[in-house]
């Protein structure tokens, strides 16, 4: 194919497909942002001649290893770890670590094509990557959990570095695993630097960290609705999850003024008609975080709460949905029951938490819809400061770090709007997060030549 031509999505996916055998949540991932891509591709030939869309879509490496360790009752156990380095066009690699038995090659490769556009969005310099294992944490102990930690980090500590790549925690991997990773990394390396971050304060975390990702999905919620006229005052909202994304948005609409009605986990959610309170949340964060209690024992606790066992909250009307919880969470019938209720806006806390054919409702729809990639932008914006601080070697205050993230999650929103508005004032925040994401990445490729 000459080079000037650029295929439609349906072939340009086929080809991502055959190259991917099986990786279906990668070629979601890639298919989601093509089909806004490649049309803007098609006006702008520096692009199309230069192949960058295809480029982006095979990553830099993808690393495979065994991770073997001892178990509490010395039996060895042989997991598998991978490092997805994706893109570093404008700056290191960076991007979460997850821990969990449903990690695969495919939702790593995923995570880290979408890890590249929304670091892009953030406005600073880092690339994009993803990495983990299929060990579960959840039911092993802190003996096994370091070691483990030790022995991954033995294999991973060569391809990371605070210049080359920095990862961070995601799903099963918290202050503690990282303390352990990080531990390691030291010893091996015989060097203190900002390798990893969400790192805990007494070793070079920042503050703010922990809430950022949670409470930077409320200001690209906020933005988004003033920018229509509305505010977040005396609205309802249904929170999926109840992991740290999830009760920390949680948090900040609570204090915004909003009546949050659900939080689930994986085996159910709970609906409380009088709303989710300061103290009621409190007692939820003890639960889930502190305790690793099941949701369900929310409606024990609190009267008047349901709990609904098996069940998405999506069927429960409100103004305002952020699904917080894993990916694919959000499919084609709770976007119908979402609309149909009336919900004014969806904001994304999760990685790709709607399927393709919830995103195609909302949009269509028209109703505001938050992507990913720049709604949950505010937690590795926070890491990227982290490095900064650890370069730096000091800390910042929680005040400065707050205003930052505030500042750049509604530069983030503008950059959305900017290549998202249509003629009709209203603002398709998918295509405008893609375009954005991809065109500060793609420039730099260009200028660097083809390699």
């Amino acid at each position: 194919m000459p080079t000037d031509d650029i295929p439609d999505l349906d072939a340009f996916l086929d080809g991502v497909r055959q190259r991917n055998s099986g990786e279906e949540e990668f070629v979601q991932a890639v298919g989601e942002v093509a089909a806004d891509v490649l049309p803007f591709i098609a006006d702008h030939a520096q692009y199309r001649q230069a192949q960058i869309l295809r480029r982006m879509t095979e990553p830099d490496r993808v690393i495979s290893f065994r991770v073997c360790w001892e178990d509490d009752n010395g039996d060895i156990q042989v997991e598998r770890g991978w490092r997805v380095q994706n893109n570093n066009a404008i700056g290191p690699y960076k991007g979460g670590l997850r821990f969990s038995g449903n990690v695969t090659q495919s939702v790593l490769k995923f995570l880290a094509f979408e890890q590249t556009f929304k670091n892009a969005l953030t406005g600073l310099p880092m690339g994009g990557g993803k990495g983990g294992s299929n060990f579960d944490p959840k039911s092993r102990s802190a003996a096994e959990i370091m070691r483990f930690c030790q022995s991954f980090m033995t294999e991973l500590y060569r391809h990371i570095g605070p210049d080359v790549d920095v990862p961070a925690g995601d799903i099963g991997v918290g202050s503690r695993e990282i303390g352990y990773l990080f531990g390691q990394y030291k010893r091996i390396s015989g060097r203190w630097e900002g390798a990893l971050t969400g790192k805990a304060l007494a070793y070079g975390g920042s503050r703010l960290r922990t809430e950022a990702t949670g409470f930077g999905v409320v200001h690209f919620l906020r933005e988004m609705l003033e920018n229509a006229g509305e505010e977040l005052e005396g609205k309802t909202a249904i929170v999926s999850g109840s992991g740290n994304v999830a009760l920390h948005a949680a948090r900040k609409l609570i204090a915004c003024g909003v009546k949050v009605l659900t939080l689930s986990d994986s085996d159910g959610f709970v609906h409380d008609p009088d709303g989710i309170d300061e103290e009621k949340l409190d007692w939820v964060m003890t639960l889930k975080l502190d305790r690793r209690g099941r949701i369900s024992e929310y409606a024990d606790e609190f009267g008047g709460a349901e709990y609904h066992a098996g069940k998405a909250p999506w069927h429960v009307a409100c103004d305002l949905a952020l699904p917080c919880a894993t990916q694919n969470e959000l499919d084609e019938d709770g976007a119908r029951a979402l609309l149909d209720n009336g919900v004014m806006a969806v904001v994304e806390g999760a990685n790709m938490p709607s399927t393709r054919a919830a995103s195609d409702r909302f949009r269509k729809a028209g109703i505001l819809f938050g992507p990913a990639k720049a709604a949950n932008a505010g937690g590795v914006a926070v890491s990227g400061l982290e490095i900064t601080q650890n370069a730096q070697r000091m800390f910042w205050e929680r005040d400065k770090l707050d205003d930052m993230l505030t500042a750049l999650m509604k530069d983030i929103h503008d950059k959305c709007r900017a290549d998202g508005e249509g003629e009709d004032g209203r603002v398709d925040y998918v295509r405008g997060a893609n375009i954005a994401g991809f065109r500060k990445v793609a420039d730099a490729m260009l200028d660097f030549g083809v390699m």
